[in-house]
């Protein structure tokens, strides 16, 4: 990291940032990212002799996105384009940060060209079907799996992220009203969103016999409780998920974000405004809930069966049985093959 004991270093002016987001109310997560990445950049730098930003300029900072699209991942893969984005960024907001310090005359990354993002769909969504073979995996004759199936009903019913899965307390809960509040989600904004009559049914049941079996210790109020009697680790959750879809044995991969996709999509396919999703979602943006539109195919099909001339007939009054229309798993499953999954 250079020399640490050089104020005007990248790595000291690093830390004054992170404090800076710190103090504007930043979220915990988005400041440790934004350091894991910059401590990427600085290590980079650090490695041909760049230890000050007044050293830094746009030649140098486009030979660090030529290295991330070259870079290679463990297993062989290449950073995805969003992976890219998303290290490159706090870069820009750092350096920018610095000119408002007085620190730097101009950023050298106001004019660097960034990578464009592409507008990919889910790589997978579940049919009803398909998440119902999901939900039925779990053995709910013990305490763990009666925990499972309440905690994949909840991703099912209300399409929330992983971090607000594992995040949710008891109090949380308004079971008379049937409705859930996520607090601090992504933003730090807290919303309220219904939960459906059978997931409620199923926590209430892990929550009368399950749960005080997973309690150890001091009970903090935590909903979903791990093995050990704490909050689940979010990669633990990833894992978990994981392993029930392919028990499931449905042809799919994926994990939580899938169930935030097919909830989505399976609510606007059964007529629900996007907007009421926007708000289910917590998206800042209609802009991000309209991927779901896209991926909606049953109302478009129904109509464009209706209404395109193309449609297979004999002459006279005898008409062609149709063939099948397909499903809208059938037609996910064929985008599924053309996209690459997005980035959560």
């Amino acid at each position: 990291m250079g020399d640490v004991r050089d104020p005007d270093s990248l790595y000291h002016h690093m830390l004054r940032y992170l404090a800076h987001l710190a103090e504007k109310n930043y979220s915990p997560r988005t400041v440790h990212v934004r350091e894991q990445y910059l401590r990427y950049f600085i290590a980079w730098c650090d490695e041909r002799s760049l230890t000050r930003p007044q050293q830094l300029d746009r030649p140098i900072l486009e030979r660090y996105q030529r290295y991330l699209f070259y870079y290679r991942k463990a297993n062989g893969e290449p950073l995805s384009i969003g992976s890219q984005l998303g290290r490159i960024t706090p870069i820009r907001h750092c350096l920018q940060w610095l000119v408002k310090q007085g620190h730097l005359l101009y950023s050298p990354a106001s004019e660097l060209e960034m990578p464009r993002i592409e507008k990919r769909l889910p790589k997978a969504i579940l049919s009803a079907r398909e998440a119902e073979a999901v939900l039925a995996v779990p053995h709910v004759g013990n305490a763990m799996g009666l925990r499972d199936r309440a905690m994949l009903e909840t991703l099912y019913s209300t399409g929330v992220r992983r971090l607000e899965l594992v995040s949710l307390r008891v109090r949380d809960l308004d079971i008379e009203r049937g409705t859930v509040m996520i607090r601090q989600g992504k933003g730090k904004k807290d919303r309220m969103i219904p939960i459906g009559e059978r997931a409620l049914a199923w926590i209430e049941k892990y929550l009368d016999t399950a749960r005080p079996e997973l309690v150890t210790g001091k009970d903090d109020g935590t909903l979903f409780l791990s093995n050990l009697g704490g909050p689940f680790a979010p990669g633990r959750i990833t894992d978990l998920v994981r392993d029930y879809v392919e028990k499931a044995n449905i042809g799919k991969h994926g994990s939580t974000h899938m169930f935030r996709h097919t909830m989505a999509t399976l609510m606007l396919e059964n007529g629900a405004d996007i907007r009421f999703i926007q708000a289910m979602l917590g998206h800042a943006s209609l802009d991000t809930t309209q991927i779901y539109a896209q991926v909606s195919i049953r109302m478009l099909k129904a109509i464009h069966t209706a209404t395109h001339p193309g449609k297979l007939a004999r002459a006279g009054n005898h008409t062609l049985e149709e063939d099948a229309e397909p499903t809208a798993a059938d037609v996910l499953a064929q985008l599924d093959r053309e996209a690459e999954e997005e980035r959560e």
